[in-house]
């Protein structure tokens, strides 16, 4: 028996009829016009959901305080803009799978860099977060030849978990949920096989974490992909999609880097420290390029360091 309320139980259900039917309308009429009412319901969503709103202008104000607050707002806005568009893609996935190297491409040598250390068979760790299409970009490089499965925590309702597999599967991307048993043996066979296990590290979860700097403030970080670096010794790379342009087709592309870091460290604490802090700093960078592609609305500095509680 569930331990959620009824009333709060029926609302999720409601929610979740409203995202399958929005997703299953979404997919069968032309792209162009799916996006153009993908851009109507984030402007929709921009004005009525009142606390995700203050909640995107408040976390601005706190990163990119140097900014004038119209500037900070239209970030803001144009970030539910995105994400509007971001459901239209999942909805429009079945056209945009076929052309999916030119929707979203590489930069620079990326794509070879990762079938290299897919090649070395050890496997590899690939951090990313909620910027661009994390969605895409993991299905981007498995349609590259590296086989690789998706690390995460589960959602607030199963129903939407089990709707976020599926999506996944669809594209050759496995999920892990962290909260599953016998993941350990899992993460071990994927590196094994030579796998990539994308992590995303951007967000305040109840995970392992460490406090790193973000955009100028102490933020808890999920530290897990440099834990299982340090275990495994595999290959680490960094990376992210950004949308080439605004308009309905532009699609993205997706850069990434090695990350140089010591197996052999006698401080394995102080070197998962060093690798987490370096990973979120050139996620800060990509996101300032790329500002109205992040999650704005997430609760990012929700944990606060021990020593200012």
């Amino acid at each position: 028996m569930s331990n959620v309320p009824w009333v709060k139980q029926t609302r999720r259900t409601f929610r979740i009829w409203a995202i399958q039917v929005g997703l299953w309308l979404g997919g069968r009429i032309p792209f162009r016009l799916a996006w153009f009412l993908g851009g109507m319901l984030g402007q929709v969503a921009w004005w009525v959901g009142r606390r995700d709103r203050e909640l995107a202008l408040a976390h601005l104000a706190l990163a990119m305080p140097e900014l004038p607050l119209a500037e900070r707002r239209a970030i803001a806005r144009a970030s539910f803009l995105h994400f509007g568009h971001g459901a239209v893609e999942v909805a429009q996935m079945a056209r945009i799978d076929p052309q999916l190297e030119r929707y979203i491409s590489f930069a620079g040598d990326g794509e070879a860099m990762l079938r290299g250390a897919s090649a070395a068979g050890k496997g590899f760790i690939f951090v990313t977060g909620h910027l661009g299409s994390w969605e895409l970009l993991a299905r981007r490089i498995v349609r590259a030849g590296v086989p690789a499965i998706v690390i995460a925590a589960r959602s607030w309702d199963r129903r939407i978990d089990d709707m976020v597999e599926a999506f996944r599967r669809e594209g050759d991307v496995p999920t892990l949920f962290r909260e599953d048993p016998g993941g350990g043996r899992v993460l071990l066979r994927a590196l094994r096989d030579g796998k990539a296990l994308g992590i995303l590290i951007d967000q305040d979860t109840k995970v392992q974490s460490v406090f790193v700097p973000f955009f100028g403030h102490l933020a808890s970080t999920p530290r897990a992909a440099a834990d299982l670096a340090l275990r495994f010794g595999c290959p680490v790379f960094v990376g992210w999609s950004h949308r080439r342009g605004p308009r309905a087709g532009d699609g993205y592309v997706l850069e990434l880097e090695p990350v140089a870091y010591d197996p052999a460290t006698p401080d394995k604490e102080a070197e998962a420290v060093r690798i987490t802090a370096h990973c979120t700093a050139r996620m800060e960078q990509a996101i300032r390029r790329s500002p109205a592609e992040w999650v704005w609305m997430h609760r990012r500095w929700k944990t606060k360091p021990p020593e200012s509680k």
